[in-house]
């Protein structure tokens, strides 16, 4: 204990343990994940069954006109809703070759029937352009959850390409005519969830959550478990007893049953 270099040893020593025991603690803390959080620092997710995750804390955004000037535009041709009124039902039937059929989206023109520019509804990523000799040019952007939005009768200068992710109120193109609507400069806009059709004007201003929500919901009415399904005997008319067989429907047969005939655009 005499010798010089005793007490500065032991200083050093201590330093040295305290120094690597504050770097341990510190990266055990560093490798701890909160439950919930995105290891890539983008906040909370969630996830249902096979869906994709989505940022809770993203935002959602409204859908909106897919024009710039709003106060000059006008709906040219309706949504065949069952539910509109008379003369909106008469303004949402197309005509081609002498065949109508209903309107699956709105026609957006200009007040003045000039050509203006389209931009996107909703942010999302470009899946399919093409240069169709009836529709015009058809640009279709994917969104969350099933929803698309679609934009025909485009003018041939599109300003997107495939896999582009356009941010909402970008530019797509130039509104133009299609074989189905040669009256004026104009845009056939729709929005589908997984596929079917859903009336845009019901939905303008609203969150991409109203959407998903109503159509979830409309699924589930419409579906009901098997053992529901059985219809419950006519007047007069026993109902089968367990194990028993029931009596085979007389005199019908698939042929003799009519298709369902529906329109599609």
């Amino acid at each position: 204990m005499k010798k010089r270099w005793v007490f500065p040893a032991i200083y050093l020593g201590c330093a040295s343990i305290i120094l690597t025991a504050v770097l341990v603690l510190q990266s055990g803390n560093e490798t701890k994940v909160n439950p919930g959080t995105n290891p890539e620092g983008q906040g909370p997710t969630t996830s249902y069954g096979d869906q994709d995750s989505v940022e809770v804390n993203s935002p959602v955004e409204n859908f909106v006109m897919p024009v710039t000037d709003v106060d000059s535009s006008v709906i040219a041709k309706h949504f065949w809703d069952e539910n509109g009124s008379e003369e909106e039902q008469l303004n949402s039937f197309i005509e081609y070759n002498g065949r109508y059929q209903p309107n699956t989206g709105v026609d957006i023109a200009m007040r003045d029937g000039e050509t203006f520019d389209v931009v996107a509804s909703l942010s999302g990523t470009v899946k399919h352009i093409e240069k169709d000799p009836i529709l015009g040019t058809v640009v279709e952007i994917e969104h969350v959850n099933g929803v698309k939005t679609v934009y025909q009768a485009l003018a041939d200068d599109v300003e997107v390409k495939v896999n582009d992710f356009v941010e909402q109120g970008q530019k797509i193109g130039n509104a133009g005519i299609s074989e189905l609507n040669k009256e004026t400069a104009h845009v056939h806009f729709e929005i589908r969830k997984d596929s079917v059709a859903v009336n845009p004007l019901s939905y303008f201003e609203k969150p991409v959550t109203a959407l998903i929500e109503a159509e979830d919901k409309a699924s589930e009415e419409n579906s009901e478990p098997a053992g529901d399904q059985e219809q419950a005997p006519a007047d007069g008319e026993d109902k089968p007893e367990d194990g028993e067989d029931k009596d085979d429907d007389e005199g019908s047969s698939d042929e003799e049953q009519e298709d369902a005939v529906s329109f599609h655009a």
